[in-house]
């Protein structure tokens, strides 16, 4: 048994000192071979136990308070989904009505000149004096440019010397033809055996010759005045004068341009005038609205956008009395007086009529339900409740519709009707003075 020191059992070294690099080993050795206490105190059970069942507790309350609240609230949205579906579905609705006023057809327009032409040239020469320019107003016969054509000055020259000559000629032949008549005249009337019958033959063939060349003289001289005459009338188209009261809208030529006879394409035009008082409106009307204004002196409005902005007042001049099979339109042309030019050929408008009524029923838009069977509107009986019947639309103007069949007036027809309503269905109906209000200021 090993020795028991008792300095070194009393004095254990200090905690609070350092140990020795050396005396470590020891120390942890030491410490490896006490004893571990395993036992707790008797209260800390008791505790473990209280906090297990308070949470336990807290838990539970917590449960049922859900529990509650979501029976409540399942409750109370069975109760108003209940209330929801017992209380008819509020609709608003308006009273259709007979369509007593007519129709505004608006359509888009172009004008056009009532005359419109290319000036040529009718002789060669080239331009001595051009007199008046685009814009010009001028009137018909007034001079608008001359030509210098020393051509065809020769050629006149010419032909009255030929008719001068042709003349002299007619003289000559003439004298020829009196003095044969006379010789023939002597020997026809000589007594038998003077002169022989051959002679008295021969002066008379020589009186009929000379008839003859004196009959051609004068045709030769009619033939040189025809001549001449041609060439007088083409020397008046040495000044080109105007074909009618008009505007001057293009100019194509400048002096000592060189021109040509003709309208070929080669050949340069020298003027391009129109006429636009009054003025031709062109409009493709829709086959719906062709029956109408098919016949002439119904009444045009044409609407002007732009600076020369306003609205002037024309008729129906004529219609094409067919339609177009590709757009399914009729041309219509619309006269009007535009004695101050405010408007000038070319030009984009619009051009409305005023559609008589047909007698149809008229509807707003928002009535109509457009489905795969076709257009519907939602009606509502004396006792509440949604019919759906099949209409068809007659015209479409808008915001307001007419319809050929399905509806009758008078009837209750829903404005914008949801689709979860069904046929058969009862509704409350709203007050219908509002959307009929709103049905009148629409018209």
């Amino acid at each position: 048994m090993q020795s028991h020191d008792p300095d070194h059992s009393a004095t254990p070294p200090c905690l609070s000192e350092k140990p020795s690099h050396s005396e470590y080993p020891d120390h942890v050795s030491h410490t490896e071979h006490d004893e571990v206490s395993t036992s707790f105190a008797p209260e800390t059970g008791r505790r473990t136990k209280a906090g297990v069942g308070i949470a336990a507790a807290l838990l539970l309350v917590c449960f049922v308070a859900v529990i509650v609240v979501h029976y409540f609230h399942a409750h109370a949205v069975a109760k108003a989904g209940e209330t929801a579906f017992s209380t008819p579905p509020p609709v608003d609705v308006v009273i259709a009505r007979p369509a007593t006023a007519g129709q505004d057809l608006v359509l888009p327009g172009e004008t056009a000149a009532w005359y419109e032409t290319t000036i040529y040239a009718r002789v060669n020469g080239y331009v001595a004096k051009w007199l008046v320019d685009i814009g010009d107003h001028v009137k018909k016969g007034q001079v608008l440019a001359t030509i210098e054509t020393p051509e065809l000055d020769a050629e006149l020259e010419a032909a009255r010397a030929q008719l001068r000559a042709s003349e002299a000629q007619v003289g000559a032949r003439k004298a020829e033809a009196q003095f044969s008549k006379s010789t023939n005249e002597r020997w026809r009337d000589s007594p038998k055996g003077v002169v022989s019958e051959q002679e008295r033959e021969a002066k008379k063939a020589d009186y009929e010759s000379s008839e003859a060349r004196l009959y051609a003289a004068n045709a030769q001289v009619n033939l040189d005045k025809s001549k001449v005459d041609q060439y007088n009338a083409l020397a008046e188209f040495k000044q080109v004068k105007a074909p009618f009261d008009g505007t001057i809208t293009e100019r194509k030529i400048d002096i000592g341009n060189l021109v040509t006879a003709g309208s070929a394409t080669t050949t340069t035009p020298l003027y391009r005038m129109a006429q636009t008082d009054p003025l031709r409106i062109f409009v493709d009307v829709p086959q719906s609205a062709s029956g109408e204004l098919m016949n002439a002196g119904a009444p045009a409005e044409i609407r002007a956008t732009g600076a020369v902005g306003g609205v002037f007042s024309g008729k129906i001049a004529r219609s094409a009395e067919s339609i177009n099979a590709q757009a399914r339109t009729m041309r219509v042309e619309v006269d009007m007086p535009n004695a101050n030019h405010a408007l000038v050929p070319g030009m984009y408008v619009n051009i409305a009529f005023r559609l008589p009524p047909r007698g149809l029923v008229e509807v707003p838009a928002a009535a109509l339900i457009f489905r795969a069977s076709g257009t519907q509107v939602a009606q509502v009986d004396a006792n509440g409740k949604i019919e759906f019947e099949n209409v068809v639309i007659a015209r479409d103007n808008g915001s307001l519709v007419e319809l050929a069949s399905g509806v009758q007036p008078g009837d209750r027809l829903v404005l914008n009707i949801s689709s979860q309503i069904a046929s058969g269905q009862t509704v409350a109906v709203n007050e219908p003075d509002s959307a009929n209000k709103t049905l009148g200021a629409k018209r």
